[in-house]
């Protein structure tokens, strides 16, 4: 039977977390052919890596990891069919966020998440820290929970890398602390800014930023290296520089409270553009909006210090058409709207026409 939690709150406790990871792994088999979709991020991307090699470990003989598209929203048609292809007989969700709605119907399915829970289908596991203080990152908890597994302690350091990019490098963890001292904060950094280009450049390859990592021992080793993974990632990270230095000229439309920066571009750059401008506009809702990153869509990222932006966003009621919006922390949300439903949501947002995107 899986591990029951209310939808709304998640495991309780790291404890709660461990005994209900530990129930759903108990029901699979060896030979099962258990599958993980997670995010491209660096956290997504590296508690996918510390997973695959603790089921390996474990003695899983059919271990599979899936990346999804750059929607990053694991219900959509193309994303079913991506996981649907490794034909799992178990699935883990990780850093995508929870709904009730089945990912594959018929699959049994664990979550593993620190963003807001939206639910959890019947009889599958949800494993969520949002309700934890502090909130870690999810390959902090997939490296806590697959230790009881395999020995995975050599694979701190991308575990900490996926802290340090989601969390910051004041993050309240033991493994950050450990790994600094231990690989130097350097080193990481460096190699979390060449693993998050791989999913922000124009060419979204979030497979090459996971095989940097499967394929190099230390934040040291994979900074240094000349392999052809990592001098993808080296490129990307220039053009996503020089991209994000042409955003940062741009200056903010308003409305209320909230503060628009419009961009074209075809790296992900505008959830970066949101947060270098949270700051300096801390009692606003700032929504950086990038109409050049995915053909018909604006995508944009809403971030705030002031204000919950999950609810900010949600109070916002668009029509039913493509895309989706309002999803992820109470600080840090998005979204992914057709450029008709994204003009809509400008005008409920009070801005005038000559902020809309021209189809």
């Amino acid at each position: 039977m899986a591990f029951t939690v209310d939808a709304t709150v998640g495991t309780p406790n790291q404890e709660a977390a461990l005994q209900a990871f530990r129930q759903f792994v108990d029901r699979m088999s060896h030979s099962s052919r258990i599958v993980a979709i997670h995010d491209s991020d660096a956290d997504g991307v590296t508690a996918g890596v510390v997973w695959q090699r603790a089921f390996e470990r474990a003695g899983f003989a059919s271990v599979h990891r899936v990346i999804p598209d750059r929607e990053r929203n694991a219900w959509t048609p193309n994303n079913r069919a991506i996981i649907q292809s490794s034909n799992p007989a178990y699935l883990f969700v990780m850093d995508l966020g929870s709904r009730s709605e089945p990912v594959i119907s018929g699959v049994p399915t664990c979550f593993v998440d620190h963003h807001h829970p939206e639910g959890v289908p019947d009889g599958d596991t949800l494993i969520s820290a949002y309700n934890w203080e502090p909130i870690p990152n999810t390959s902090l908890i997939i490296w806590e929970l697959a230790q009881s597994i395999a020995d995975i302690s050599d694979l701190d350091w991308i575990a900490a890398i996926g802290t340090l990019s989601d969390l910051g490098d004041r993050a309240p963890f033991e493994l950050l602390t450990t790994a600094k001292r231990k690989y130097t904060a350097k080193y990481l950094k460096e190699a979390t800014v060449l693993i998050n280009a791989s999913r922000r450049a124009s060419h979204y390859d979030p497979e090459v930023a996971a095989r940097a990592l499967l394929n190099h021992s230390s934040p040291k080793a994979l900074v240094n290296s000349d392999s052809a993974d990592v001098q993808q990632l080296r490129s990307a990270r220039e053009e996503v520089k020089l991209a994000i230095d042409e955003a940062r000229k741009v200056a903010p439309v308003f409305s209320g409270n909230v503060a628009l920066l419009r961009m074209n571009s075809p790296c992900q750059i505008h959830p970066l553009i949101a947060q270098s401008w949270r700051g300096r506009l801390p009692k606003l809702v700032v929504i950086a909006a990038n109409e050049g990153y995915m053909p018909g869509r604006v995508n944009f990222a809403a971030r705030s210090n002031s204000v919950n932006v999950l609810e900010f966003l949600r109070s916002q009621t668009i029509s039913a058409g493509e895309g989706s919006y309002g999803h992820g922390h109470d600080q840090a949300s998005g979204g992914s709207l057709s450029i008709e439903r994204w003009n809509e949501l400008l005008a409920k947002l009070g801005f005038p026409e000559t902020t809309f995107v021209k189809s």
